[in-house]
């Protein structure tokens, strides 16, 4: 996915500034509806390939194949998402330059297509929820304050993007995440390409937990600006979410995911042992997964 309009080249050393169209609703509304329709196609994308081609996922129970699906599309928003992450933090832009008010159009076109994805994912859980009547509180936190964020950064657009695109970052687990889950319904959990991918997201969860840190220490360091340029709502949004991600969530996923590395199980379905071939057994309810 490529940014739409294209920014103003600003003078070597001049901070550059997104172009006024991103501060037309219009913009804002096409492209977080790009957002939706892209994740969305990429989930029946994911479910029309894997009747095709995958007999591991036509042997899984309907709601272990909406999490396949969502897992798939999941990744592909993570694969998005590190880059923007990455760009943030590496890049000599306007967002390094003011890390409180400075954006960029890339930073912009990543803020609104995440928006929608964070809607595509509220749609889907809450759909799913009605459709086999179970219901995730913890899950429906994270959506909540995910969405919450994106869409403030929208309406308060005063807001920079250098931590909006830091946030994005956390994601770089989620591919690692979904590759781990589909071998282990698949049977593959004792093998070395399991395992290795499984060391390497085990490792993904620990430089999120390192991230989220950073983004303690970049909020800290710019405490005063913040309070002033930044909404009181986004703020408490954002403290709220990062803490709880912080104390509660990055530690007990880290803890979960290493501990399966040791004994393959499926905690996003009652802990089932990995099947030795793919096939889907027990009929246990959803569980909170790690992103």
């Amino acid at each position: 996915m490529e940014p739409g309009p294209q920014m103003e080249t600003a003078p070597s050393g001049a901070v550059s500034h997104p172009s006024p169209a991103y501060f037309q609703w219009d913009l804002r509304i096409k492209l977080i509806g790009l957002g939706f329709v892209f994740y969305t196609t990429i989930f029946l994308l994911s479910h029309i390939l894997s009747v095709t081609l995958s007999r591991t996922y036509k042997s899984l129970l309907a709601k272990e194949q909406v999490f396949w699906n969502l897992a798939a599309t999941r990744a592909v928003f993570g694969i998005q998402s590190t880059v923007a992450g990455l760009r943030a933090l590496t890049d000599e832009s306007a967002l390094t330059k003011d890390r409180v008010k400075g954006q960029e159009d890339w930073s912009w076109f990543n803020v609104l297509t995440a928006t929608g994805f964070f809607v595509f994912e509220n749609v889907a859980l809450h759909s799913s929820s009605v459709a086999f009547r179970t219901f995730d509180l913890p899950l429906a936190t994270h959506h909540f304050f995910a969405l919450s964020g994106y869409a403030g950064a929208v309406i308060w657009d005063s807001l920079g993007h250098f931590l909006p695109m830091v946030t994005l970052l956390l994601e770089m687990s989620t591919p690692f995440t979904c590759i781990s889950w589909m071998l282990l319904k698949a049977g593959w959990a004792r093998t070395l390409v399991w395992k290795s991918n499984q060391w390497v997201m085990i490792h993904m969860f620990h430089c999120r937990m390192v991230l989220t840190y950073y983004m303690w220490w970049v909020s800290w360091s710019h405490w005063g600006e913040y309070n002033t340029h930044v909404a009181l709502p986004q703020r408490l949004l954002f403290f709220s979410g990062l803490a709880l991600l912080t104390v509660i969530i990055n530690p007990i996923w880290t803890h979960k995911k290493t501990m399966q590395l040791l004994n393959p199980v499926d905690w996003n379905f009652g802990n089932k042992p990995a099947p030795a071939n793919g096939s889907a057994r027990g009929r246990a309810p959803v569980k909170h997964h790690a992103s």
